[in-house]
């Protein structure tokens, strides 16, 4: 494994995209209610669209909801209810100067599925999220949850230990953030480009790049920290619904022997979908092929 090319993990978090056309407008009452408040107060903006069974979609690290547009668009126009927020310190929420742990951020997914009452939920993550919604399964219990689909998952453990040898050492780690902080743009400009395919327009790469920079520098480097030495090995065995992963095995940010197969290997009854010559970025850079699997996978019943 290149280490070097892991601590890309550092410089994004992927996105996703395919263009669909738009269905029925949601009810009103509920497309108005764009906030929803988490346990210390803090506002999390929420994307509603449509009606139908509820697909909640959690971006990666640095990434607002804006990033899922283009699979809320399609999977809307085929009768389902399309639902994405802005974690903590992205995008449209609150910058509430803390609670960046997955413990927080678990909560906050929570807040969320409680506060807009929603049931037979499948959570749909990529990248950091994949640590979300292992932590709302091992700490809210999946009672809410219909399925779990996981996109280039970050899980299980990334950091080295004894028992975990593979991982990256952690004085590796604490130089990428010292690296972030003293150049946000500068490393995200140098580590972006294996997150796509060569085929990916320079404008759909800059408007990524824009998305990840209007984040708050803690939680760029909060979230990072909290992302690389959070061990979820624990944490996975106790997802109790279907779970699909889906994995590129060209991803350099979280290649697939670290991440997604062991990943897969510790929820129960879980299934990997290997997509080849895909890099991290699987929702922008095979968008129509995932949204297919979308479907199928919430219709599978």
């Amino acid at each position: 494994m290149d280490r070097r090319t892991v601590l890309g993990l550092a410089a994004a978090a992927g996105t996703g995209l395919v263009i669909g056309k738009q269905g029925a407008a949601a009810q009103p009452a509920r497309r108005l209610r764009e906030n929803v408040e988490a346990s210390d107060g803090t506002r999390l903006f929420v994307r509603d669209w449509g009606s139908g069974a509820p697909v909640l979609f959690l971006a990666g690290w640095t990434l607002a909801s804006d990033f899922w547009f283009y699979q809320m668009a399609a999977l809307q126009a085929q009768g389902l209810r399309c639902l994405a927020f802005d974690r903590r310190g992205h995008g449209r929420s609150s910058d509430p100067g803390g609670g960046y742990d997955f413990d927080t951020l678990a909560d906050d997914v929570a807040a969320i599925i409680e506060g807009l009452g929603l049931t037979g939920v499948t959570l749909v993550g990529h990248s950091m999220a994949s640590g979300e919604i292992a932590r709302y399964a091992s700490r809210h219990g999946t009672g809410r949850l219909a399925r779990i689909v996981l996109v280039g998952p970050t899980t299980p453990f990334l950091m080295q230990t004894a028992d975990n040898p593979s991982g990256l050492p952690r004085e590796a780690m604490a130089a990428a953030r010292a690296g972030l902080g003293r150049d946000f743009p500068g490393l995200i400009g140098a580590n972006i480009a294996p997150f796509f395919t060569a085929g990916t327009s320079p404008d759909m790469v800059a408007w990524v790049k824009a998305m990840m920079l209007g984040t708050s520098m803690q939680a760029v480097l909060d979230c990072l920290r909290a992302l690389q030495e959070t061990d979820f090995r624990t944490d996975l065995p106790q997802i109790g619904v279907p779970t699909l992963i889906v994995h590129g095995d060209a991803d350099r940010s979280a290649p697939l022997p670290l991440t997604g197969r062991p990943t897969a290997a510790l929820i129960p009854g879980a299934r990997l979908a290997v997509y080849e010559n895909a890099p991290h970025g699987i929702p922008l850079t095979h968008g129509e092929r995932l949204n297919g699997d979308l479907l199928a996978f919430v219709r599978a019943g």
